[in-house]
C-alpha cells in the first residue's frame, strides 16, 4: 500500500492534520450528540410525567366531565383500566383509539414508560411517541394508569441528529482541509522556489543565488545559508581554475624553455660541448624549479584535502630551536626566550611554515633575523622579523597569492615555485590561526605574523 503514501511534504502534513480532526472532532460529536439526545429526552420526559401527574391529581376527585383536556402542550392522554386494559378516558386526539401502551407498572415501581411507533402512535404513524405513565388506585375511575404521550422530537428521529453532526463534522474537516493545504503550500511556496533554483545552478553558472523570502523565519534563514554555502563554492571554484591556470602557466613556460633548448641542441650538426655543458647546466637548473613547483604543488593539495593530517602536541619553542639553532645558514635566526608555546597540528607542516618564514626573511634581509614567540590568552604568536628593505603596503596581500613573486624575490631565487607563502597561509589557517605580512617596528624591515590556535602545556 505504499502507493497510498503522499510524497509531498504539503500532503502529508494536510492528511495528518485531517486525519488528527477526524479523530477530534469524531469524539468530540459522538459526546455531544449523546448529551443532545439525552437532553432532549429528559425535556420530552418531564413534560409528559407533569401531565401524566396533573391528571392523576385530577381523577383522584372527580371525573372529566368530558374529553381530558389539553396539558402545557401534552396532546395524548388516556386514562386505563388496570384490570381490563380499557381505555377509560383520553384527549380528543386519541378519542376511539386503544391504549398507547401495553406496558403496565409492576408491583415495584408505579411508573410507566415507553416509546411507540407505526400504528400504536395514533393519527401518526410515521412518527414515534414517548410514553410516560402514572398506576394510581381509588380514582374516580377506579384502580387506573393514567398515560401521556408526547411526540418525539424530530432531531432525534431517523438519525436526523446523527446526520447533522456528520454533515457538521466532514465541512470541519473539509474547511480544515483546504486551509491547511493552502497554508502549507503558502509557507512551502518559497522552499519550492529554492529547489527550483537549486536545479538550475551548475557549475557554469555559481553566481546564481536562490530567492530569499521576506519573513524572517527558518526558511529565510535557510535561504541564506544556501547563499552563504553557493559563495563558498563559488570561491572555492573560483580559487581552483586561478590556479590551475596558474600553474599550467608557470609549467607551460619552464617546459617550453627547456623543449626548445633541447630542439636547438639537438638539431646543432656540429655541438660545441662547453656551450651543451652551458645548456645542460641551464636545463638543470630549470628541472630543480620544476621539481619545486610540482612538489610545493602537491604539498599544497594535501593541505587542501587535510590528507593524513597527523595532529600531536608540539612546543613551537622546542620546534624552533631543534630546526635553526645549529643550521649553517648565511643569517642564523635569534630566538627571542619563550615558554608555553604548545599547538596542536602536524610536526611536519608546521616546520614547513617555520622554514618557509625564516628562509623568506633570509632572502631578504641583510644581517638579522628576529623570532619572537608569545603566548596571547588562546592562541600562540611568532613573528619572523628582518631588517631587510620590507614589503610596500600594497603588496602585502599579493605576496600570498599563489605563484605571486616579487621583483626582488625572482632576484634572489630565481628557482622559487611562489608558493611558500601560499602553502603558509593555506596551513596556518588549516589549524584555525592567521598569516600575515606588515612593518617590522622591531628591525625596520617585514615583519610576519603567524597565529595558531594554542593548547595544553604537556608535562612530564
Amino acid at each position: 500500500m505504499r502507493w497510498l503514501r503522499p510524497r509531498s511534504i504539503r500532503a502529508r502534513v494536510t492528511l495528518g492534520a485531517v486525519v488528527m480532526v477526524f479523530a477530534i472532532v469524531g469524539v468530540g460529536f459522538m459526546l455531544i450528540t449523546f448529551l443532545i439526545r439525552e437532553v432532549l429526552f429528559f425535556q420530552v420526559e418531564e413534560r409528559a410525567s407533569e401531565a401524566a401527574r396533573n391528571v392523576v391529581e385530577h381523577i383522584t376527585e372527580q371525573r372529566y366531565a368530558g374529553d381530558i383536556p389539553e396539558s402545557e402542550g401534552v396532546l395524548r392522554m388516556q386514562v386505563i383500566d388496570q384490570e381490563t386494559h380499557e381505555v377509560l378516558v383520553s384527549s380528543d386526539v386519541l378519542h376511539g383509539y386503544p391504549a398507547l401502551t401495553d406496558a403496565r407498572p409492576d408491583a415495584r415501581d408505579s411508573r410507566v414508560k415507553d416509546t411507540v411507533c407505526g400504528s400504536l402512535a395514533g393519527p401518526h404513524p410515521d412518527q414515534c411517541l414517548l410514553v410516560v405513565g402514572y398506576a394510581a388506585e381509588g380514582t374516580a375511575y377506579g384502580d387506573v394508569t393514567v398515560l401521556a404521550a408526547i411526540r418525539s422530537p424530530q432531531l432525534l428521529q431517523a438519525g436526523v441528529l446523527e446526520a447533522g453532526m456528520v454533515a457538521i463534522a466532514l465541512t470541519i474537516m473539509g474547511t480544515t482541509a483546504a486551509v491547511i493545504w493552502y497554508g502549507v503550500g503558502r509557507a512551502l511556496r518559497p522552499v519550492e522556489l529554492i529547489s527550483a533554483e537549486m536545479e538550475r545552478i551548475t557549475g557554469s553558472n555559481l553566481h546564481r543565488r536562490v530567492p530569499v523570502p521576506k519573513s524572517d523565519d527558518e526558511i529565510a534563514h535557510l535561504a541564506h545559508a544556501a547563499n552563504a554555502g553557493l559563495a563558498r563554492i563559488e570561491e572555492a571554484v573560483t580559487r581552483q581554475r586561478r590556479f590551475v591556470a596558474d600553474a599550467s602557466h608557470e609549467l607551460r613556460n619552464p617546459i617550453t624553455g627547456m623543449l626548445t633548448k633541447l630542439e636547438v641542441e639537438l638539431s646543432d650538426p656540429d655541438p660545441d660541448m662547453q656551450e651543451r655543458e652551458r645548456v645542460l647546466n641551464t636545463l638543470f637548473s630549470d628541472t630543480e624549479r620544476l621539481n619545486n613547483i610540482v612538489t610545493d604543488l602537491l604539498e599544497l593539495a594535501r593541505v587542501e584535502s587535510d590528507v593524513a593530517e597527523e595532529r600531536e602536541p608540539v612546543d613551537m619553542c622546542v620546534l624552533l630551536e631543534e630546526e635553526f639553532s645549529g643550521e649553517r645558514r648565511r643569517i642564523t635566526p635569534y630566538v627571542h626566550g619563550c615558554d608555553n608555546a604548545w599547538v596542536t597540528g602536524s610536526r611536519v607542516r608546521l616546520t614547513r611554515v617555520l622554514t618557509n618564514l625564516v628562509t623568506n626573511a633570509e632572502r631578504h634581509a641583510k644581517s638579522r633575523i628576529e623570532v619572537v614567540v608569545a603566548r596571547k590568552e588562546d592562541v600562540v604568536v611568532i613573528e619572523v622579523h628582518d631588517d631587510g628593505a620590507g614589503i610596500p603596503e600594497s603588496e602585502r596581500e599579493r605576496i600570498f597569492e599563489r605563484f605571486s613573486r616579487l621583483d626582488e624575490s625572482m632576484e634572489r631565487d630565481p628557482e622559487g615555485s611562489g608558493l611558500g607563502l601560499a602553502i603558509s597561509r593555506e596551513i596556518a589557517q588549516a589549524k584555525g590561526g592567521t598569516l600575515k605580512a606588515g612593518h617590522s617596528g622591531l628591525l625596520g624591515g617585514a615583519v610576519f605574523i603567524l597565529t595558531l590556535p594554542a593548547a595544553q602545556r604537556i608535562t612530564g
